[in-house]
């Protein structure tokens, strides 16, 4: 099966360039350089420096970062809500409740086995049990990164930065089988996928989530405060 480079691919940085501009300036263990590899020069170091830090810290194969939060907004529209229903079958890797002010905890772990990250999301709801996403963030395929869910579903996205934030937008979404991918057909697609790691000070950030479907409008929205937790 043949593999397009796609437009984020095709400006990466070349590695040795990215390495001795940090060189020299850490102590400690080397920094994780995937997420940075991502982005030119000019887009990293366009954002705040407690986000080029978190996306830079290195995790051993089982090491975790924990970030703890609260959820701040939640908009669902109908179709929005059946969709999320719909994808528990794959894991409901979409936020089911529409409950602010509850409690959440994200932990980020390395994964060496598949030369990524498992991302582990849990939500508070009133009255009911946490909900619990898991996912795989894996630095291969068109775009340079991929994002697993249940049932061999998953979704290549696109790093943007800016002043503020950074930005991981879907391209488009596959099943995967083994190691190969097949591109889902637009009919099949629930829409673009945007999540934004936003900076607030040197310890907080938010974490948005937006799903909009070109013919449904905005799908559901999400956004959750965070606040690093000392290791």
């Amino acid at each position: 099966m043949r593999t397009e480079i796609g437009e984020s691919a095709r400006r990466i940085d070349p590695i040795e360039e990215i390495i001795p501009s940090i060189a020299g300036r850490t102590c400690g263990p080397p920094a994780d350089l995937r997420f940075r590899a991502l982005l030119s020069k000019a887009e990293w170091n366009r954002l705040p420096e407690a986000i080029r830090r978190r996306f830079t810290k290195r995790l051993g194969d089982g090491e975790t970062a924990v970030y703890t939060g609260r959820i701040a907004e939640v908009a669902m529209s109908r179709a929005g809500f059946v969709l999320a229903q719909i994808a528990r079958v794959i894991g409901a890797p979409l936020p089911l409740s529409r409950d602010t002010g509850a409690a959440s905890v994200v932990t980020v772990t390395g994964d060496q086995r598949f030369g990524g990250q498992v991302w582990t999301r849990l939500y508070a709801r009133h009255g009911r049990l946490p909900q619990i996403i898991h996912s795989r963030k894996r630095f291969s395929g068109e775009t340079g990164l991929e994002e697993h869910v249940g049932g061999g579903v998953g979704m290549s996205l696109t790093l943007s930065a800016s002043d503020t934030a950074l930005t991981f937008t879907s391209k488009h979404y596959f099943l995967a089988i083994g190691e190969r991918r097949f591109r889902l057909p637009p009919w099949l697609s629930p829409g673009r996928m945007t999540l934004a790691h936003t900076g607030i000070d040197a310890t907080h950030f938010a974490f948005t989530l937006d799903l909009h479907h070109p013919w449904l409008g905005s799908l559901i929205h999400q956004r959750v405060v965070f606040e690093e937790t000392p290791t």
